[in-house]
């Protein structure tokens, strides 16, 4: 799948992970995709409910090594 930003919150600790998707999406148009690397394993439970709560859709979540890839598409 292809993306349309992507951001680095590798090494980043809850909360900053979701403050900075939060961010970052504020700046996309709806139905853009945000590629999110991180470390905390704390994403795995704090990005979806993130997604649920803010309309936006948690489309794939991957792991690399040590870092999760989230792929969320921006609600409109």
């Amino acid at each position: 799948m292809t993306w349309d930003a992507e951001l680095d919150a590798i090494g980043l600790l809850c909360p900053l992970p979701v403050l900075k998707a939060r961010k970052r999406l504020s700046a996309l148009p709806p139905g853009a995709v945000l590629r999110m690397l991180a470390t905390d394993p704390a994403a795995h439970v704090d990005v979806p409910h993130f997604c649920n709560e803010a309309g936006h859709a948690l489309v794939g979540i991957d792991q690399e090594g040590e870092t999760i890839v989230f792929l969320i598409r921006k609600g409109g």
